[in-house]
């Protein structure tokens, strides 16, 4: 496995987390609040408590659904390749 390997299948992984997450904070969002989350937070019309609220929500959730996602698909390489992703260092 090489370079281009572990873009499509970081990228892929990403991506897709970051779809999957963000349905789903819209339908916690939409049980939570009763209405639909805002479509621009940034429109001057949304309220601040409801535009901070879905900011903090889905960067959040879509944050951490892609990292899981992306260590998740680097463990995959590294089990798959014999060797971590070229650019993934580990923390010293």
């Amino acid at each position: 496995m090489g370079a281009v390997a572990w873009k499509v299948l970081g990228t892929g992984a990403a991506v897709g987390a970051g779809i999957v997450a963000k349905k789903l904070v819209t339908a916690a969002w939409k049980t939570a609040t009763g209405k639909e989350p805002p479509a621009n937070p940034e429109d001057p019309e949304v309220s601040w408590p409801e535009a901070v609220g879905w900011a903090v929500a889905s960067g959040a959730v879509v944050g951490v659904a892609r990292l899981l996602a992306t260590r998740k698909a680097a463990r995959y390489y590294t089990e798959s390749a014999g060797h971590r992703p070229k650019g993934l260092n580990e923390v010293s």
